[in-house]
């Protein structure tokens, strides 16, 4: 106890970098050459805001990197990132040559999912770099929606629904992307069976900035017209039926055209006085 308590009284003799330095020490940090330290390829996320990118520069010139990555030990002798990308993308902005970082002994799987899990886990992420990390861990590394919810403290339902923005069409995932659209306003449109109303509806929130509420409003509207169009073209179908039984029945050139579900024409053509006497003898 005596021993620690010294060495507590001289970190606290010691100015603030030596000692980060000396805690880093202690918790099994070490200070790594940046030259050293390669980006994996199953880094999940692919895009950084450069002007963010500078300012988180600028705080590590003045304080240093506070918060060590994460590595793994190649067998090339490099050091992998397994968390901590930006940091390292921003200590090299801030001309650092060594950088604090943890180094793990993990296998690739493992090295994968703590990517993700870390990835998924930062505030600034949108909303389809969550989803595909989301279903990265499930199709790579075999995880099922309730084990994933577990590993990333979400629930099953929170899951599911960022999987689902994954089924929209590509131009309103990008709109997610660069944040001219929330997952609310969206969100509403995933049921929507038809792309082109999709994008019609999308269309009308870029131009309008439709609230979550009016897009459910458009889109109960829109499956409403579906619907009855839907049940129109039976219609028609139906119609086409029963003129073609009764052109065989009657040898009658009869013609049903369908305007609305309860309005439409009958049309029988004739060339002259004899042709329609022969034609109401046989409807008789």
């Amino acid at each position: 106890m005596e021993n620690k308590g010294k060495g507590l009284n001289s970190l606290l003799g010691d100015s603030d970098l030596v000692v980060k330095r000396k805690v880093a020490a202690f918790v099994g940090v070490k200070e790594v050459e940046v030259d050293r330290i390669v980006v994996g390829s199953s880094q999940p996320r692919k895009s950084f805001d450069e002007s963010a990118l500078r300012e988180l520069a600028d705080s590590i010139k003045l304080q240093g990197l506070i918060q060590p990555i994460t590595v793994r030990e190649t067998s090339e002798g490099k050091l992998e990132i397994i968390s901590g990308e930006r940091r390292f993308r921003a200590s090299k902005l801030a001309g650092l040559t060594r950088i604090p970082a943890y180094i793990r002994e993990v296998d690739d799987q493992r090295s994968l999912e703590m990517a993700l899990i870390e990835n998924i886990q930062r505030e600034n992420l949108n909303p389809i770099e969550i989803a595909l990390s989301y279903r990265r861990m499930m199709e790579e590394l075999g995880f099922r929606q309730e084990d994933l919810g577990q590993r990333v403290g979400k629930s099953r339902s929170n899951i599911t629904n960022f999987l689902r923005l994954l089924q929209l069409p590509t131009e309103i995932q990008t709109g997610l992307v660069l944040g001219v659209v929330t997952v609310g306003q969206v969100r509403p449109l995933i049921p929507v069976n038809d792309p082109s109303l999709q994008m019609d509806i999308y269309q009308k929130i870029l131009e309008d900035n439709l609230s979550a509420r009016e897009v459910e409003a458009l889109v109960k509207r829109g499956n409403a017209f579906e619907a009855q169009a839907n049940e129109l073209e039976m219609h028609r179908e139906d119609m086409r039926i029963e003129e073609m039984t009764l052109k065989g029945k009657t040898k009658v050139p009869i013609k049903i055209k369908v305007q609305d579900i309860n309005k439409g024409q009958v049309t029988i053509r004739f060339s002259n006085a004899d042709d329609l006497e022969k034609i109401l003898q046989k409807l008789k």
